[in-house]
């Protein structure tokens, strides 16, 4: 659909998003990921069963343990979508970068480099 979409935005294909774990989501934000955000089926319509349910739910997991650091748990988010909706996709992009740019860079970065 030739989308526009942040430049900075780094998509990660996988089949379901059942498949994302904690650690993937983690490791972003240890990588220097400023902020993740997951985008799955619609609830109660993915291919997978359940799948978008447990990415949910793991997502929240990150939000508390994030939280529970002193780390903004906005910067990890989950949104449902069908594939139809490309323009929600990019304009989700949107919101999330303009969301992350406000909240600034993840404090994470500034220990790692201070380590």
């Amino acid at each position: 659909m030739r989308l526009q979409y942040p430049t900075n935005v780094r998509i990660i294909i996988m089949p379901c998003t059942g498949r994302v774990d904690v650690i993937h989501l983690l490791k972003a934000i240890e990588d220097g990921a400023d902020g993740v955000y997951v985008a799955g089926c619609l609830e109660g319509d993915c291919h997978y069963i359940n799948g978008n349910i447990k990415a949910r739910k793991r997502v929240g997991a990150v939000k508390k343990m994030l939280k529970d650091l002193g780390i903004e748990e906005e910067r990890v988010e989950m949104y449902n979508l069908s594939a139809a909706q490309g323009p929600r996709f990019a304009e989700i992009a949107r919101e999330m970068t303009e969301k992350i740019r406000a909240l600034g860079p993840s404090p994470i970065k500034a220990t790692a480099k201070a380590a």
